[in-house]
């Protein structure tokens, strides 16, 4: 029996003779040459390939777009190299290709950069060029803002938690201080509305007519909230990270800790800064040196910025963005649970998540994320410092495994049995972050020492529902436990869930 052959194996087909006369090579020689002409011809026809004679060879290179934006905040530029925004004015951006910091021109002529947050394309800028507008601005952001304002007729129009709509945010005297929100609607013919008797073609003419006009509202549209602070820039100027202490005035001190003193600052006499002055022998030096180059690239509007560092004496300063109102801690223990309600405590948790969500995105562990670690400034805005700082601290408080330190109470069973730091150690982190803040500010696992702790995380026993927590709440931070890293959500599900909760349970 003969073997089967292979598919690939070449198969031999023995053709009967042919009775037709076998002709020289010759004889087809000058047909060849007509066909390889015209192959030719063709190929080097304009246009390659067959196309009809004068076709051109390629589309003619369309001219760059030159992209305009618009300043939304002004700025004043220090060092040479930078380049003041008029708020309102335009710009044509010669190089975006970095993240934080464009090179721009002026309408004079005068050219360089400034920081990207603060402009926006023109093209794109939308509502964003109104006072009113305050976009991701939340229901109780938006009260705290207009009651700190206390003007008859304030008001901010945001996005809504429903996305793609908006809500009117309007604060009122009248029988008793309160501020009431109007979600803004369309009607079929596209129009907007807050009382379907008064329409209009566009979200600002309708804020217009309700200037003049109560039109159903319980005021007419007054007065927009002062000028509200610029967010803070990624590094004082252009490519600086290294700052000279010479131009610090340090203030008063705002805190003290394991790692030194920190204080208010004055950069140039014109920008708030805290300075963390550490104690020599506090942290690994020349490491976290390399890693604040990278930390002041970081920029979220729920990360405290890092402007930069003081590396060329001892001790070591770390300059930051000033946070009016300290740790989230201390603000949680000295305010009424009355005072702050659910809906901000929430909303301080889902603020927290935009900020960690943010760094999970760039692949950055915080390993340290903790009620004192996250700062509070007006609005009760809510931002995480101190990521990746862990790293580099020497401290009795961080029980040390194999070298490396972490606070026992916030730490997952993967992080106490391996020292095993990623995002999702991050995530259980913020389950406790969340029972710091519906307790106002209480221990983690009160009195228990730091074995107990361990011994009742590794039995697989959580922190119990605080007093008053919805179960709704209580759920996202017993997921945030689960035992293995595989069972936690990622933040960016965890913010998805908050808002869900913040939507369904605490009213827009």
């Amino acid at each position: 029996m003969l073997p089967n052959k292979s598919e690939d194996e070449p198969v031999v087909v023995i053709k009967k003779k042919s009775k037709i006369p076998c002709l020289s090579l010759s004889s087809f020689l000058p047909a060849l040459e007509v066909v390889r002409t015209a192959v030719t011809a063709a190929v080097t026809m304009p246009g390659g390939g067959g196309g009809p004679p004068g076709t051109p060879s390629a589309k003619p290179k369309e001219k760059p777009r030159t992209k305009i934006v618009v300043a939304l905040y002004p700025f004043k530029a220090i060092e040479s190299g930078d380049l003041s925004l008029e708020k309102g004015a335009e710009y044509e951006v010669i190089d975006d290709s970095q993240d934080h910091w464009w090179k721009v021109k002026d309408e004079n002529g005068s050219v360089g950069y400034i920081p990207s947050n603060y402009v926006k394309e023109k093209e794109t800028i939308g509502l964003q060029k109104y006072e009113w507008f305050v976009g991701e601005m939340s229901r109780q952001r938006a009260e705290s803002l207009l009651k700190r304002e206390d003007k008859e007729g304030c008001f901010v129009v945001r996005n809504s938690s429903t996305k793609g709509m908006y809500t009117l945010s309007l604060y009122t005297k009248v029988n008793h201080q309160q501020t009431k929100h109007y979600h803004i609607k369309q009607n079929s013919r596209g129009e907007f509305y807050l009382s379907d008797k008064h329409c209009c073609a566009s979200i600002p003419e309708l804020i217009n007519y309700h200037k003049h006009n109560s039109g159903g509202l319980c005021s007419r549209l007054k007065a927009t909230p002062c000028d509200r602070p610029a967010p803070p820039t990624a590094g004082l100027s252009h490519d600086k990270w290294e700052i000279d202490p010479s131009e610090l005035v340090l203030m008063e001190v705002l805190g003290a800790g394991q790692f030194g003193v920190v204080r208010r600052g004055v950069w140039r006499g014109r920008i708030d800064t805290a300075v963390k002055m550490m104690k020599e022998g506090t942290m690994s030096e020349d490491d976290f040196i390399d890693e604040a180059k990278v930390m002041t690239k970081l920029q979220h509007q729920n990360l405290v910025q890092l402007y930069g560092v003081c590396s060329k004496h001892r001790p070591i300063y770390i300059v930051t963005e000033f946070m009016r109102h300290g740790s989230l801690f201390n603000y949680l223990r000295r305010t009424s649970p009355d005072q702050l309600g659910h809906a901000v405590l929430l909303d301080m948790c889902i603020q927290v998540c935009r900020g960690m969500a943010y760094l999970e995105r760039h692949n950055y562990i915080h390993r340290d994320l903790a009620a004192r670690n996250c700062l509070v400034g007006d609005e009760n805005v809510v931002k995480v410092a101190d990521f990746g700082l862990a790293r580099y601290v020497l401290d009795d408080q961080y029980t040390s495994s194999g070298g490396t330190k972490f606070p026992i109470k916030w730490a997952p069973p993967e992080v106490l049995n391996f020292t095993r730091f990623s995002s999702k150690s991050d995530v259980w982190a913020f389950g406790v972050l969340m029972w710091e803040v519906f307790t106002c500010g209480k221990v983690p696992y009160g009195r228990l020492t730091n074995s107990e702790v361990v011994d009742k995380v590794q039995r697989g026993q959580v922190l119990e529902k605080p007093k008053g927590c919805i179960n709704e709440i209580y759920n996202v931070m017993r997921a945030c436990w689960g035992h293995t890293p595989e069972e936690r959500p990622s933040f960016r599900v965890l913010k998805e869930q908050l808002a869900v909760i913040s939507q369904s349970v605490l009213a827009d």
